[in-house]
């Protein structure tokens, strides 16, 4: 038996010419990493989508039928699809909790109109903007806002007037609720018409964010490469931290890393994200932005997921997110950002349009078990390449070697045997960190090689035990440049 054949026998008779095919050896290279992006969050009971249950979505007008117009979801698959149209993104619908509430906020109109103008109140980041006469009253005002909140059943909430005052409530209960903001006069040149003014209470109240353990439960056996979450309470949080870690672990090999976002104040993102220390999570600090958190989270999940895809190496610094930012009053400082990137939370800048880019994209990593400083996975990047890596490895074995003997070194074996030895396998690994090495994922292979250790198992005989030290490409963050001149 000097060929190992997967199907023709040895003990057949029948002539004639019997030929087999075998693909272990058909596909050179890494076979593309083919990424799934899941998005959890709330439906609406108009919604038609299965509570619990993953579902691909292409398109706007598709996640309002499966999940409400207006919905949360809907939202942020329209916000997703914005930023990238391309990636195949799932999405699991979760229906309010029992017990929860629903945010609810106000805007007060005052006064009357001197002089005609135009009145601009924002909700969840969409404008409404309508003209206001000469003599318009507070009370006459508050009914045109509401009308056309109402008429707009695309935005996440409802409204009702009462005299001047325009209550209004989140379609959808929990704390994502709390992260719709209401302002007036956002765009440059918008002003109160001469007259008239506004008071606005801040959306609050909104309590008991729906059942992670029914979300983690959908996820089922999938690969899930990138999670976009817009809970951010503990609960959910460490139920979500303890799938991940589990699905990263080597018996599982389906990691994600959930992409999140955290609005609010400079200190209120502080105390949140030094409360974990999560490598497969990040969070992206908005600040008191117009659009909500949620939102937020489905346009950095969109373009890391997306460019990630193409180059897990590659740093996300200045890619674009196309959403509104703060006031320009509310911007961080670079002392400021700088303080959030060592708290566990990812920044943005804002460019000469206007526009949010991504300033540095960190996990919630900060720590190791002993307390102490850990740099290891700081970085989105680093865990996307790991990820990678470990994929190639696992691909390159299973492809090539799915039903081979294993022997010592020095065995006398015919050519034509599905057999490796542990020389077999360190030279299909030194051959798969040169193609690394050529997509500009690791560096330094005299070392990689030197320290590379494959050998059997000295109990386990069918096992075969691999330590490697890949030395990972990393991204040129910072140039610093000392200019000593002369006169």
């Amino acid at each position: 038996m000097a060929i190992s054949y997967n199907q023709i026998p040895n003990n057949i008779r029948v002539p004639l010419a019997y030929i087999e095919f075998d693909n272990t050896k058909a596909v050179s290279g890494t076979p593309q990493m083919l990424q799934k992006i899941l998005m959890i969050g709330q439906k609406l009971a108009t919604g038609t989508a299965t509570t619990g249950s993953a579902v691909r979505v292409s398109s706007y007008a598709q996640a309002k039928v499966l999940f409400g117009r207006g919905s949360q979801l809907a939202k942020m698959v329209n916000v997703f699809r914005k930023h990238n149209d391309y990636s195949d993104l799932w999405v699991l619908p979760l229906d309010d909790k029992t017990g929860s509430a629903a945010a609810t906020g106000k805007i007060k109109l005052v006064g009357k109109a001197t002089q005609a103008g135009a009145l601009s109140v924002m909700v969840a980041g969409v404008n409404y903007k309508f003209a206001v006469a000469v003599n318009d009253t507070a009370a006459v005002l508050a009914t045109k806002l509401a009308a056309a909140i109402n008429a707009d059943g695309d935005n996440v909430v409802n409204a009702t007037v009462t005299t001047d005052t325009v209550a209004v409530t989140a379609r959808f209960k929990g704390e994502c609720g709390n992260d719709i903001d209401i302002r007036t006069n956002y765009y440059s040149g918008e002003s109160y018409p001469v007259g008239i003014a506004a008071e606005i209470t801040a959306m609050a109240g909104g309590a008991v964010n729906p059942d992670m353990a029914t979300a983690i439960t959908g996820f089922g056996a999938e690969w899930w490469n990138y999670i976009i979450n817009p809970f951010t309470d503990t609960e959910s949080l460490n139920l979500l931290r303890t799938e991940l870690v589990n699905r990263w672990g080597p018996l599982k090999q389906i990691d994600g890393t959930c992409f999140m976002a955290k609005r609010g104040t400079h200190g209120t993102v502080t105390t949140f994200t030094e409360q974990r220390n999560d490598y497969l999570m990040s969070t992206l600090a908005t600040n008191i932005t117009p659009e909500p958190a949620y939102e937020w989270a489905a346009a950095v999940g969109a373009v890391a997921s997306y460019y990630l895809a193409i180059d897990p190496a590659r740093p996300l610094q200045t890619l674009v997110l196309n959403m509104l930012p703060p006031a320009m009053s509310d911007r961080w400082d670079l002392p400021d950002r700088n303080t959030l990137l060592f708290s566990g939370a990812s920044t943005y800048t804002v460019n000469d349009n206007s526009q949010p880019q991504i300033e540095a994209l960190i996990t919630m990593y900060r720590k190791n078990s002993l307390g102490d400083n850990d740099p290891s996975y700081l970085y989105v990047e680093t865990i996307a390449t790991l990820s990678y890596i470990r994929y190639a490895i696992r691909t390159r074995i299973s492809q090539k070697y799915p039903r081979h003997k294993l022997a010592d070194d020095g065995i006398r074996v015919s050519p034509g045997q599905a057999i490796v030895t542990p020389k077999v396998i360190k030279s299909e690994l030194l051959a798969l960190f040169t193609e690394l090495e050529f997509a500009g994922l690791v560096e330094d292979y005299e070392n990689f090689e030197k320290s590379l250790l494959v050998e059997r198992d000295q109990n386990d005989r069918n096992r075969l035990n691999v330590l490697s030290n890949e030395n990972l490409v990393n991204q040129f963050r910072i140039y610093a440049h000392a200019v000593q001149f002369i006169l």
